[in-house]
């Protein structure tokens, strides 16, 4: 059985074509793209690897391949002969990653190289819908979401935890005490990136800007509290959020949802996005 040599890592010779794949879809690679833009290719830099399934550098054409190899595994793109080239690079070593994230068609298709090894998954989700706004939001924003302050980081923290419990499943704060999820969220407060609605001192509607490359901005982390959940608190929040993407940073606002999760895609469809893509994300 022929055996393929496996993905190639990527370096600087590479960098015209790793941006010219990066720009051909913004929004679905803009968590690989925020890196890239910050960090180059270099590995230490940059937090993880970037492979190509081609066995030598593309100065000006096309990538046929390219995946993101950190603390998430990202495959971008990809046919199953590049796929199997990815897999059987992630394979040489033991699992370090804690999902498999990105568009469902490279995602799925790399798990199916990968899951008799790494398998069972804790959960596979396959269908997650892309969404984009660059516009301003259909519905009014709530004038009391603002960004959040370093010294509320503790007010802060408890509804990020229970929004990370509730989307994947695990307890953030598992492993180290809390001090590596607390340090994560000190820097998105700390770059003005965490926006919260405050009432008598507790958070009832959360939400963060993760990736953020030069055209788009991701938001991550939209949580109501369970006792506000129903009065519209989460669109109204999250469209304070797009505007100050699209407005105040002049990006295109994006994120990923569940299908499953109808109440947050019904809304989403209200504050304007649309779906441009689908996601897929295994989870360990």
């Amino acid at each position: 059985m022929l055996r393929l040599a496996g993905a190639r890592l990527l370096d600087d010779r590479d960098y015209p074509a790793v941006r010219a794949a990066l720009a051909s879809d913004p929004v679905g690679s803009c968590m690989v793209s925020a890196r890239v833009e910050a960090a180059g290719l270099d590995p230490w830099r940059l937090g993880g690897e970037l492979w190509a399934a081609d066995s030598r550098p593309v100065r000006y054409g096309r990538l046929s391949g390219l995946c993101f190899a950190g603390p998430n595994l990202i495959p971008l793109r990809g046919n199953s002969s590049a796929l199997r080239s990815f897999a059987d690079r992630a394979l040489r070593r033991a699992r370090t990653c804690s999902s498999l994230v990105g568009p469902a068609e490279q995602v799925l298709g790399l798990w199916d190289e990968l899951e008799t090894e790494w398998g069972p998954a804790r959960e596979v989700r396959e269908d997650q819908p892309l969404m984009a706004l660059d516009g301003s939001p259909r519905v009014p924003a709530d004038p009391r979401v603002r960004a959040v302050r370093p010294d509320e980081l503790d007010r802060y923290l408890p509804a990020a935890v229970a929004m990370f419990v509730e989307e994947v499943g695990v307890d953030p704060r598992s492993g180290d005490g809390g001090a590596s999820y607390r340090a994560r969220v000190g820097e998105l407060i700390s770059g003005g990136r965490a926006f919260a609605r405050f009432e008598g001192g507790e958070v009832v509607f959360k939400a963060e800007i993760g990736a953020m490359s030069a055209g788009v901005g991701q938001i991550q982390g939209v949580w109501v509290h369970p006792d506000r959940r129903g009065s519209g608190l989460g669109t109204a929040g999250t469209a304070a959020v797009v505007n100050r993407l699209v407005h105040g940073l002049g990006r295109t606002a994006s994120l990923y949802v569940n299908a499953f999760n109808a109440p947050a895609l019904a809304a989403y469809r209200r504050i304007g996005f649309e779906q441009v893509g689908q996601y897929a994300t295994v989870l360990f």
